[in-house]
């Protein structure tokens, strides 16, 4: 068994562009969350029209949306805004779950290697993916939130006088604090679940050896329940930071105990 590496591992580089595995199997995920859902918005539409009938991954996306959708309407009370932030959140939840699930493929890891490294290696487990992805998500929650209290009440969340305010001026400090906690909380929490996966199938393979074709498949029906989780869970988290924003305005103090409340739901 060949060591486990934290980070994704070179192959090839194409026009000075370092490819990774992760960065191979990443594309296979997202052609399959584009073709997924294309494919869906097509089956709709032809049943709509009464020439044909859904079938189960239509249904089972369909079903997915519905009750992600109802989610973000019940976290946010701003519909308008609830509406807006739907697809972002959505499409967050698809793209968690699809990058999760083909880490468990059965071809991905040491399965299939180039030269001396996995050829395939989840998307998810590279820090740089989880890392961005958290960034583009607390960068959306600021959008939201100038969107909808504006460019100054937004900034006085963050910045207000001290000698005019000291306790709102302290406030608005803890919550850029939390700006940042957020962000390395979401990007962390991903990228350990999905490296710790990968370790537990590979350790299970190993200590296993001949009876992992009868042990294995437990660990992966293991493995797609805690994706589906993580998937739901970076969905919901990007959902509250959005709500807790838009709920705030001009010089009100921010709500942790309303925070700290919607937290604790989502991560017990």
């Amino acid at each position: 068994m060949h060591g486990i590496s934290i980070k994704a591992e070179p192959l090839f580089e194409i026009f000075g562009v370092t490819i990774t595995n992760s960065i191979l199997l990443g594309i296979l995920g997202i052609v399959i969350v584009i073709g997924w859902l294309a494919f869906t918005a097509h089956a709709v539409k032809k049943d709509r029209d009464g020439l044909a009938r859904k079938g189960f991954f239509t249904r089972l996306a369909l079903w997915c949306f519905e009750g992600l959708y109802k989610t973000i309407h019940d976290v946010i009370p701003n519909k308008k805004v609830a509406r807006q932030v739907a697809p972002f959140a959505i499409t967050i939840f698809f793209i968690v779950a699809i990058q999760y699930y083909t880490g468990v493929l059965p071809f991905v890891g040491e399965a299939v290697t180039w030269g001396e490294h996995a050829l395939f290696r989840s998307q998810a487990a590279d820090l740089n993916f989880t890392v961005m992805l958290a960034i583009i998500t607390i960068i959306a929650v600021q959008v939201w939130a100038i969107k909808v209290l504006g460019s100054k009440a937004n900034f006085e969340r963050y910045f207000i006088n001290p000698i005019k305010d000291p306790i709102g001026s302290f406030s608005g400090l803890l919550e850029i604090i939390a700006e940042f906690s957020r962000l390395i909380a979401l990007a962390m929490r991903l990228f350990g679940n999905v490296f710790a996966g990968e370790v537990l199938l590979i350790v299970v393979a190993y200590l296993g050896q001949y009876a992992s074709p009868a042990i294995l498949p437990l660990f992966y029906i293991f493995e797609l329940f805690i994706g589906g989780i993580q998937a739901y869970v970076f969905f919901m988290l990007a959902t509250v930071f959005v709500g807790l924003a838009v709920e705030h305005g001009g010089h009100h103090e921010p709500d942790h105990s309303a925070e700290a409340k919607r937290m604790s739901e989502i991560t017990t």
